[in-house]
């Protein structure tokens, strides 16, 4: 048997209508595709793809992040039988102007149900309502984003920094991870969790098998309080509605809060040392609240606590039937 590789991607715009994808018909057939091909070599899937788009369709890819889905099937080609694996990724185009490769002889935009009735690959079909609910998710974050930037410019008094800081990670994980408030690293670099709490919870995630990339990791308040205060009431109400928005489009399977803060505006909960290491169940969503990781820093002798609790998180997931939490390879 010979193995391939190839890597496409699931190409779509946003029209006032709705999502529209792109579908290729290639030359010699009545069926519909995706822009794809083989991984030459020296290159690995994200590049196959982009070089990909660009030969078939004209479009630069703008690769959505966090997403990656593989495809497997056999089939047999000159006597000769084909075990081919394709990595797919979302791109979100930027322009219309479609300009098709020789190997083409036509294309179309059309919206999820028509793509439906017209791909005809079932490898293909398998995984598309796995992309519309990824973009869905996509763009309705970016929505909340968008919106979430502009509350400095919208409320009369503002004592936090106006550099808003974005939630990180996939938009379908298990678990989410969700803090305090950002710190003086992550206002500067616009990202959560990138000063030293973020590095000792990257460690932390990575020991446990769970890994930051597998996690949506925000805060309740996506502002940094200067000189590192804890936000105030009127700033977590304000921030509140933007933090349970976040909630309802990751859909987590567990919600790790961490730190009082965290459990306060999420929960309810006042004490941490009473409460830590418990699932508390919410709107069908299990709740797990721990240590905030500065706090580890401050007593270093608490971070075997800490890694226990994500480990219980991760070990949740694994007895409900239906979590699915990425496990890390030794």
């Amino acid at each position: 048997m010979r193995f391939e590789y190839s890597a496409g991607a699931f190409v779509y715009r946003k029209r006032a209508s709705g999502i529209e994808l792109l579908l290729l018909k290639r030359k010699g057939s009545d069926a519909y595709d995706l822009p794809k091909g083989h991984i030459e070599k020296g290159e690995n899937a994200v590049q196959a793809a982009v070089r990909e788009i660009k030969e078939e369709t004209g479009l630069d890819a703008i690769f959505l992040p966090f997403f990656q889905t593989s495809t497997h099937y056999i089939f047999t080609r000159k006597k000769v039988r084909i075990s081919k694996s394709v990595k797919f990724f979302i791109s979100r185009s930027q322009g219309n102007k479609v300009t098709i490769s020789n190997e083409h002889k036509g294309y179309t935009w059309c919206y999820f149900d028509k793509a439906a009735a017209l791909l005809k690959y079932k490898d293909l079909l398998d995984v598309l309502s796995q992309v519309k609910d990824y973009i869905e998710r996509y763009e309705a974050i970016q929505k909340l984003n968008s919106e979430y930037a502009q509350l400095p410019k919208t409320t009369k008094v503002w004592e936090l920094s106006k550099n808003f800081v974005p939630g990180e990670g996939p938009l379908n994980p298990d678990i989410m991870l969700i803090g305090q408030a950002p710190g003086a690293n992550e206002d500067i670099q616009r990202r959560p969790f990138v000063g030293r709490s973020g590095q000792l919870l990257d460690k932390l995630l990575k020991e446990t098998k769970i890994g930051r990339e597998n996690v949506y990791i925000t805060s309740v308040v996506q502002f940094f309080p200067f000189k590192n205060r804890e936000p105030s009431k009127e700033e977590i109400a304000l921030c509140r509605p933007f933090i349970e928005r976040q909630m309802s489009i990751i859909k987590p399977k567990c919600v790790v809060l961490l730190g009082r803060i965290a459990a306060k505006a999420i929960l309810g909960e006042e004490s941490v040392s009473e409460n830590r290491g418990r699932i508390i169940r919410k709107n069908g969503i299990k709740h797990l609240i721990t240590l905030h990781p500065s706090a580890v820093l401050r007593f270093p002798k608490n971070e075997p606590l800490l890694k226990e609790d994500l480990r219980t998180a991760a070990e949740e997931l694994k007895k409900d039937k239906k979590g699915n939490v990425n496990i890390i390879k030794d």
